[in-house]
């Protein structure tokens, strides 16, 4: 990987830095994205010493907010002419239901405006250094969730986990859309499932109830560094060169939702994407 330029979006714990960890130590120069600077600076800092690799750097945006996304994208073509691979990877699960600084429910937000918003930015950049990568870290909590387009933003019966999988169905709608829409570029979108991690993901903003079922969830789950490993596979690996609208887990093909493969689901969802985060009205014309 060395020469080769990945963006990680959540980059500051769990799979995110995990995966940092293992693309720093194959020779890769690493942008990481992070929402709190002393944070993101320690972690870089971290994975410089364990790796030995200095070419680890960071930008820090909060991927909640759409005028921060515009920066990040704005900052990182400003200091790199190029992107190998893109990890998609920040994300969250809000057991009540909050809002945005843009009035956006915030799941929906960050695990797939964010994706979104962040992929179409780059893409310029993504295409001028094809063969380049973009991988959206997704879930299986999306197999039985159906997205509801007459209440998208979950405004009545909001349910945590509910929320959760509608967003990671996004993840793998929006991922078949955008494999579609690259073919011929040399650019490919895949998605994976990374297992059920040991991390603090459901501790962070959910008060005592997620510190309680986070609990259970660092006893069962797998290591960050086995859920990382997808993601490592995906952004290096000479088997999926050229590979894109695939669902991955354990570096394998798996089938994702009957309702991921909706087309007219995707192309639905796009657009609303698009106007969602005024992408639609940013040159006067469709994405």
């Amino acid at each position: 990987m060395k020469d080769k330029i990945c963006l990680i979006t959540g980059a500051t714990s769990g799979i995110g830095k995990a995966a940092a960890m293992q693309l720093a130590e194959l020779g890769a120069t690493l942008v990481l994205v992070g929402r709190n600077s002393k944070k993101t600076s320690a972690t870089v800092k971290q994975v410089q010493e364990q790796t030995g690799n200095q070419d680890v750097h960071f930008f820090i945006a909060d991927l909640s907010s759409q005028q921060a996304i515009r920066q990040l994208a704005d900052d990182f073509k400003a200091h790199h002419q190029r992107l190998d691979v893109l990890v998609n990877n920040a994300g969250a699960l809000m057991l009540s239901r909050q809002e945005t600084v843009d009035g956006i429910e915030m799941t929906l937000a960050l695990n797939h405006l964010s994706y979104f918003l962040l992929t179409n930015l780059l893409l310029d950049v993504l295409k001028s250094s094809s063969p380049s990568r973009i991988i959206n870290v997704a879930s299986d909590s999306h197999q039985n969730a159906l997205l509801n387009f007459d209440d998208l933003q979950i405004q009545n019966g909001y349910r945590g986990y509910k929320a959760y999988g509608r967003s990671k169905l996004a993840n793998m709608l929006f991922t078949y859309e955008l494999a579609r829409r690259l073919g011929g570029t040399g650019v490919t979108a895949n998605g994976l499932h990374p297992g059920l991690v040991a991390t603090s993901f459901l501790a962070t903003n959910n008060g005592l109830r997620g510190r309680v079922f986070n609990f259970f969830v660092r006893r069962m789950g797998r290591s960050v560094e086995n859920g990382a490993r997808t993601i490592t596979y995906l952004a290096t690996s000479s088997d999926v060169e050229g590979v894109t609208a695939g669902y991955f887990m354990d570096e394998g093909v798996v089938d994702s939702s009957q309702s991921s493969y909706d087309k007219d689901a995707s192309l639905r969802l796009w657009q609303v994407s698009e106007e969602l985060t005024g992408l639609a009205t940013d040159d006067g014309e469709d994405t």
